[in-house]
């Protein structure tokens, strides 16, 4: 479990295929510091299972449904990635309730620099649009943000907006982010489990007709 807190930015240093999928190694010297073979790392979002580690990276596999569902696919030696260690119990929430299992992809479509700020519009799977409401939280390449605006539900093209501040345009990837790039995307397990509710009580009430 995670918090969507990214605590550093890492970088992909060796990819070596495995099987159908792969062995990344991640340079990341606070997660890799005390990280232990089995313990679980986000990776820009994807939860992934440590199996090997040095003074300052770290091993993780990759399977190939991974790779087909999330950016990580696309990602190459030198790919700069958001790092987040699990929660550990009793620790402080400050952001929400994350799990690593990316729902799917986004594409960046707009960036609006401001003043202080910078603000990203991204593109949403028609499947995950229901899930991501204004003001509620999602998580974008593993960071925990709050939508602060989301394309109207008759929109052909869903889309979504996020607000950086500057602590996340520094402290994370998506400072970086240009007009194209894939992200990774969570939406809020809450919101999952109401639309699965919502889907049996439908097949329910229909059958009872």
């Amino acid at each position: 479990m995670f918090t969507g807190i990214i605590e550093e930015i890492g970088e992909i240093t060796a990819i070596a295929e495995s099987g159908d999928g792969w062995r990344l190694t991640v340079r990341a010297p606070k997660a890799a510091a005390d990280a232990v073979h089995g313990e679980s790392i986000a990776v820009s979002g994807v939860c992934l299972t440590v199996v090997g580690s040095t003074a300052d990276t770290f091993d993780a596999d990759v399977m190939k449904q991974t790779l087909d569902v999330a950016a990580i696919g696309s990602a190459r030696v030198g790919t700069r990635v958001n790092i987040e260690k699990a929660m550990p119990v009793g620790a402080r929430l400050g952001g929400h309730i994350v799990q690593g299992h990316v729902d799917g992809t986004g594409e960046v479509r707009e960036v609006r620099p401001g003043a202080q700020w910078s603000v990203l519009r991204v593109s949403l799977p028609h499947e995950l649009a229901p899930l991501v409401v204004d003001k509620g939280s999602i998580s974008v390449d593993g960071t925990s943000l709050t939508v602060s605006a989301v394309s109207a539900p008759d929109e052909p093209s869903p889309w979504f907006e996020v607000s950086l501040i500057p602590e996340t345009l520094a402290a994370t990837t998506l400072g970086s982010r240009v007009v194209g790039d894939r992200v990774n995307l969570e939406t809020d397990i809450l919101a999952r489990h109401v639309e699965r509710l919502l889907a049996f009580r439908a097949v329910a009430e229909g059958g009872s007709r």
